[in-house]
């Protein structure tokens, strides 16, 4: 591998602080947005799981349109790099405002939810699809694509614990025990922040690989390749419900703290502590991964992942350490899947190359975001909608049969997903040796050219 190949150190952090901006609004979704709808903005629960559920259909045309623009732009900055720069603000804006709860009516707060809803994904795909991209751009390299995806994935996770240490005491700082007013304070804080960082990232990062040269623009050609990528369609599946398994059950937490232990401050702790495994379990991927390549990684930890979180369902309510201690387990043995996937469809774009003789890498990229946000539309949709049939009511003393299910909300429900994505796993044909075979041939091809 030439030196011009092999990444810094200052560009791979530069590039997961990019990450660490994105779980500021990502983290939020997950942590404590069906919460706010429900809690604090008053929305019935099944309505708001029937909302994230509509709006994906948007999102199936949205993603894709997205990745197909970015691999056409042409810019001194690149084809990625400038939707950071071009993004960030209005991303900012439409956080503070989807987080804001105007004194509608039911139906007024209903539509209000729905269009500030869809304004954040269309915000979060327009920069987030062009960053993740950035990764099959950042060099030739599979190794090194991992190395950065690593680094990606700690930071992101930090922007994680961010999100789960200080949001409920910020809310609580800005509104002075009115939550109404202290989440859209708080979201304008992680909006400033957030801005930062995307700007650190397109000042520290390169785009190295381009686009074989005698290469000619064709959205027929792209999506043909696309759809005839084997290792890219599993990789769609994966990611939907494994993202399908933390929505539903980072969703519940705060229900699990509020409704079932008796105390909702123990939950940013808990999530916390979780987080806190996760960066340590991220952290240790490029090496567990050079141990056992990818696809066998991928395997341990999903399924290590599924048994532990069963067990969970189990822990009773009065051994805090207990509930902590399982919880913290199953984030360490989970964590090296999110910087998988994401290396995994860099893999995918080399291999389309490598077959069809074409690069969209932003096409490809833009699968792994649809299925972020396709997971988060069936989990969030399905949280929705198991609350509202276990007959969830906000602010009240839930019945045994509603403790029951936010128990299986927080164990079986979610396992029962990443059970999926372990079997779609098993027919992930590209694995290290393969990868390797394909970067030679794809460094041979352009020096060819």
């Amino acid at each position: 591998m030439s030196n011009q190949n092999k990444l810094t150190f200052k560009e791979k952090v530069g590039y997961g602080l990019g990450d660490t901006a994105s779980n500021l609004y990502f983290q939020m979704y997950i942590n404590f947005l069906l919460f706010f709808y429900t809690d604090v903005f008053g929305i019935p629960a099944a309505v708001a799981g029937t909302m994230f559920m509509i709006t994906r259909f948007w999102d199936a045309v949205n993603d894709p349109i997205m990745g197909i623009i970015a691999d056409r732009t042409k810019s001194r900055h690149g084809k990625f790099r400038p939707y950071l720069l071009w993004v960030m603000f209005p991303m900012a804006v439409i956080g503070v405002l989807m987080f804001t709860t105007p004194k509608f009516s039911v139906t007024g707060k209903i539509i209000y939810a729905y269009i500030t809803y869809i304004a954040m994904m269309m915000a979060y795909t327009a920069i987030n699809i062009p960053y993740s991209a950035l990764l099959g751009v950042i060099s030739p390299s599979s190794s090194e694509r991992t190395s950065a995806s690593t680094y990606r994935f700690v930071l992101a996770f930090a922007g994680a614990f961010i999100i789960q240490g200080a949001t409920l005491p910020l809310v609580n700082f800005f509104g002075k025990g009115n939550q109404a007013v202290g989440f859209p304070f708080t979201m304008g804080v992680y909006g400033i922040l957030a801005m930062a960082m995307f700007y650190i990232t397109f000042k520290t990062t390169k785009e190295r690989v381009q686009p074989p040269k005698k290469q000619k623009t064709s959205l027929k050609n792209d999506l043909k390749d696309l759809i005839g990528n084997k290792p890219w369609m599993i990789l769609l599946v994966m990611s939907i419900f494994t993202l399908g398994y933390v929505i539903i059950r980072m969703g519940t937490i705060m229900y699990y703290f509020k409704y079932y232990i008796g105390n909702e401050l123990l939950a940013g702790a808990f999530m916390m502590a979780g987080t806190v495994a996760v960066i340590v379990g991220t952290a240790s991927t490029q090496y567990l991964s050079k141990l056992l390549g990818k696809k066998r990684l991928y395997l341990t930890v999903m399924g290590l992942s599924s048994l532990l979180t069963m067990v969970f369902y189990y822990v009773p309510k009065d051994q805090i350490f207990l509930v902590f201690a399982v919880h913290i387990l199953i984030s360490l043995v989970m964590a090296p899947q999110a910087p998988l996937l994401w290396a995994m469809y860099a893999d995918t774009a080399d291999y389309s190359e490598w077959k069809n003789g074409r690069r969209a890498t932003g096409l490809v990229f833009s699968a792994a975001t649809f299925s972020q946000k396709f997971g988060m539309a069936i989990g969030g949709g399905i949280a929705g909608w198991l609350l509202a049939i276990f007959h969830f009511e906000p602010n009240t003393v839930q019945s045994p049969e509603t403790i029951t299910g936010i128990k299986l909300m927080m164990s079986y429900i979610p396992a029962a997903a990443t059970v999926v994505a372990v079997i779609a796993a098993f027919f992930y044909p590209l694995d290290d040796k393969t990868m390797k075979n394909i970067e030679m041939e794809l460094e041979e091809r352009n020096k060819e050219e």
